[in-house]
């Protein structure tokens, strides 16, 4: 149903950084790179760009939605628990700790450097 995501960032180099480690749990890698963008997919599927922080197109300041969040499936809670440290070690903030929630699944949440919502989880655990 979804083609890609994109996220917006005011700091392309600072943003990538981050993603490329808090998403490097997760199985998902940096593939391509401009000046304007960066995209990720999954190591097993690196013909398939899925996720883009990229510099708005219209030039003006990168915001957060609000009620907008992002969440990667992750293989197991300790994934997800390792996303979340890497996450607060590289300058997220943390809007959940690690946890059960929603019919036992295994969800963490950050908010990226820009404010973007993310998170990480795991099915039924």
């Amino acid at each position: 149903m979804i083609a890609f995501v994109t996220i917006g960032t005011n700091n392309l180099k600072i943003s990538s950084k981050f993603y490329d480690k808090i998403l490097f749990p997760l199985g998902i890698i940096q593939i391509e790179s401009d000046e304007r963008y960066v995209g990720y997919a999954k190591k097993n599927t690196p013909d398939k760009i899925e996720l883009y922080i990229m510099k708005p197109y219209n030039k003006s300041i990168a915001s957060i939605g609000n009620g907008t969040m992002i969440a990667f499936l992750a293989e197991s809670k300790e994934i997800v628990n390792k996303f979340h440290v890497i996450g607060l070690e590289n300058g997220a903030l943390d809007e959940g700790t690690p946890g059960p929630r929603h019919r036992n699944d295994y969800y963490a949440y950050i908010r990226d450097l820009d404010g973007n919502k993310i998170c990480a989880y795991s099915k039924n655990l």
